[in-house]
């Protein structure tokens, strides 16, 4: 699936909800939608708290789907094509060595 036809379904998602009215409690600047992206990223953490392996496949695919839902307004709202940055990133670390850091 492409990234732009899930930015295009998370925004519809979050306008259907009014969370990017003025006056939403929620409001979806980059600085709260930071916080939520650490927060969901522990609540996936969280299902390797007393073994190797989630117990729950669904419930571990739901945080992973939090964590992705939450990178790609981050990036959309602070006008960050996300699916070049990763290029980007990728063609940098192309180049590194980590065992030499």
């Amino acid at each position: 699936m492409e990234i732009e036809t899930l930015e295009k379904a998370m925004h519809e998602f979050v306008r259907s909800k009014g969370w990017y009215d003025p006056d939403s409690p929620r409001q979806q600047t980059p600085r709260n939608l930071a916080i939520s992206l650490v927060l969901e990223a522990s609540e996936v953490l969280e299902h390797f708290q007393w073994g190797e392996v989630p117990a729950d496949q669904d419930e571990f695919a739901g945080e992973l789907a939090d964590v992705m839902l939450y990178l790609l307004q981050l990036a959309s709202i602070s006008k960050i094509d996300l699916g070049q940055a990763v290029m980007d990133k990728l063609a940098l670390n192309h180049h590194r060595t980590w065992d030499e850091d």
